[in-house]
């Protein structure tokens, strides 16, 4: 047991990402099920959408689970009320500070960690606080900063007092260790969990993550401050292309709009924005959640066992 799975009660310092319109209850119940942190994805949701998502969860599970704000969302107010409502006592955060909401979430008792991409907001959500940090990597699927995970997690480590947890990039056993190496206390992944056989997404998107390899992944919307870590394939080909050009944001919007829903709902793979993280070249297999985590720890201390410095 470290800080982690004490702060959060669970059996393993796990968390799954918080990938937008993938993370719902079939995926979140399984992994805290397992002895991870189970997390919804509540980006594009309606707070009525995200108490449906909690109570189906619940039904699922009697073990924790979080959900994440996206800060950024109109409706954040209304969602961190029904999350009270509902009794969910783990949050986590992204695009923007938690502040406004901190003495609300912190009156009912709410743990909130924030995912931040720098030792100086770390530092700041420390201050407000928070309980942990999620310190992500640009290696990882979907939104995505500039520092890659092994900087960013030994110098956010370095530089906070509270646990720190480090995400993208971590797909195995050697993964694992490694963050733990570097000071982490957990580790957050979603890029493996797209291949768990609980995962709600289309078996073409899964197929897509299997038939990855290291170099399968591109990074769109740099150009206006927005990068997206996407496997490549005909959508992130012409977005790059006009993203080169003299084209305007809105423009460039146009072409992804709908985009993650044609992976997620449809299936489509040509089309649609298939996010995942650089490690996708390691996942082969779909597995049961439960096996995709212990199999991971089970690896780490084969790893660990057979170091030598």
């Amino acid at each position: 047991m470290n800080r982690v799975t004490e702060l959060l009660g669970i059996q393993y310092p796990v968390f799954q990402g918080a990938m937008a319109q993938i993370s719902r209850h079939q995926l979140v119940s399984a992994v805290s099920n397992a002895g991870g942190l189970g997390i919804l994805a509540s980006g594009g949701l309606t707070a009525e959408e995200v108490r449906e998502e909690i109570r189906l969860t619940k039904a699922l599970t009697d073990k924790p689970f979080a959900v994440n704000l996206m800060l950024m969302m109109d409706n954040v107010a209304e969602i961190v009320e029904v999350l009270i409502e509902e009794g969910v006592k783990v949050v986590t955060t992204g695009a923007g500070t938690p502040k406004p909401y901190m003495p609300r979430l912190k009156e009912a008792g709410v743990i909130v960690i924030p995912v931040i991409p720098s030792v100086k907001l770390a530092q700041k959500m420390q201050e407000l606080g928070c309980d942990a940090v999620v310190a992500e990597g640009m290696e990882a699927g979907g939104h995505i900063g500039e520092m890659t995970s092994m900087p960013l997690t030994r110098q956010v480590v370095a530089n906070v007092d509270i646990p720190v947890i480090c995400a993208g990039g971590v797909a195995d056993g050697h993964g694992l260790v490694a963050a733990y190496a570097l000071g982490a206390e957990g580790v957050q992944m979603g890029t493996i969990f797209l291949a768990a056989k609980e995962c709600p997404i289309p078996d073409s998107y899964k197929q897509a993550v299997l038939d990855a390899v290291d170099t399968s992944t591109v990074v769109t919307g740099r150009k206006f401050g927005a990068p997206v870590r996407c496997i490549r394939n005909d959508l992130t080909t012409k977005y790059l292309e006009l993203e080169s050009q003299d084209i305007s944001r809105h423009e460039l919007e146009k072409i992804t709009m709908g985009a993650l829903s044609k992976a997620v709902k449809e299936g489509d793979v040509k089309n649609g924005s298939l996010m995942a993280g650089q490690i996708a070249g390691l996942v082969k297999e779909i597995k049961p959640t439960k096996a995709i985590i212990e199999d991971l720890f089970a690896e780490a201390k084969q790893v660990l066992a057979g170091l030598s410095i």
